[in-house]
């Protein structure tokens, strides 16, 4: 009878201990820094989960923005080697390789590159729904012997959304300062990260409507590379089609790819390094070829 009841009393004890360890929210996680060269932050457990097979391509065959590739390559370059560099803000049309660029760089700077050395790099994506970690991770970075690049796809606020003033505070450091081997690369559509008529919005209705304004400007300024992305133009985007043909072996008559390349485009309305992608995916697909072929 006792027996039964210390085990019962036991039962009891187990089954308090995990209710109130599910009440204190998931473990925090092991994090291995060496697992990979490209993370995804998991803020709900702190880690930095490793991607093994990133999704990017080669650096050589993004065209249309060869003076905004160089800046970017030459600061993340001089981050890597551990000398000073900018946060880096990259804005402006859609589909013209903003991320694509902030991945490929990093591939190429991490000595994918005939000739480079390898460097401590490490490229971590963090969601625009998780801004408001910010400081969490950079907590989590600051000290490392690695180098870190925060990135951000996508990035834009909201009506009501206050997340940014977490990002103003992580750029800048607070009383710390920024840590010197974090760089937050972000891209997005909008130079100032806030749409036109949220801001038209703040200047009417504030007591001082210039000073509202500038609240939300100041977090773009906190970026000390502004690299704008235009759309191209037409040979600029047929110099992606045929880089692409020729990296991949799509054996076609050039006349023809052009002619279906801006029938393609203007079935889209629009040129771009995306829609040029879309493109030669389609006529990898009617040729029968397979891009791990190349």
């Amino acid at each position: 009878m006792a027996k039964a009841t210390l085990q019962n009393l036991l039962e009891e004890i187990q089954r308090l201990t995990a209710a109130v360890e599910s009440l204190s929210g998931p473990q925090q996680a092991q994090n291995d820094f060496g697992a990979a060269d490209c993370f995804i932050w998991e803020p709900a457990i702190g880690y930095l989960q490793p991607v093994a097979k990133p999704n990017r391509i080669d650096i050589a065959l993004i065209r249309g923005v060869d003076r905004v590739r160089d800046i970017l390559h030459d600061n993340t370059k001089r981050f890597a080697e551990g000398f000073p560099a900018n946060n880096v803000l990259l804005w402006g049309a859609r589909g013209m390789g903003k991320s694509s660029l902030v991945k490929a760089t990093h591939a190429a700077i991490c000595g994918h590159e005939p000739g480079d050395k390898q460097h401590p790099l490490k490229l971590v994506e963090i969601h625009r729904e998780d801004i408001d970690s910010l400081p969490q991770l950079m907590a989590l970075l600051r000290g490392r012997p690695e180098r870190f690049i925060l990135f951000c796809d996508d990035l834009s606020f909201d009506h009501d959304d206050t997340t940014y003033k977490s990002l103003k505070a992580a750029l800048e450091g607070g009383l710390e300062g920024r840590a010197a081997n974090v760089v937050f690369y972000a891209t997005s559509n909008r130079r100032h990260l806030m749409p036109r008529d949220m801001m038209e919005n703040e200047r009417s209705t504030a007591i001082n409507p210039s000073e509202a304004v500038e609240e939300k400007v100041s977090l773009s300024d906190r970026f000390g590379l502004w690299l704008g992305f235009h759309k191209c133009s037409q040979d600029e985007y047929l110099e992606m089609i045929d880089v692409y043909a020729r990296h991949y072996g799509l054996e076609m008559s050039y006349d023809q790819m052009h002619a279906e390349a801006l029938e393609w485009a203007t079935t889209r309305g629009a040129r771009s390094g995306r829609v040029a992608w879309q493109f030669i995916q389609d006529l990898a697909g009617r040729l029968g070829k397979r891009f791990d072929d190349a």
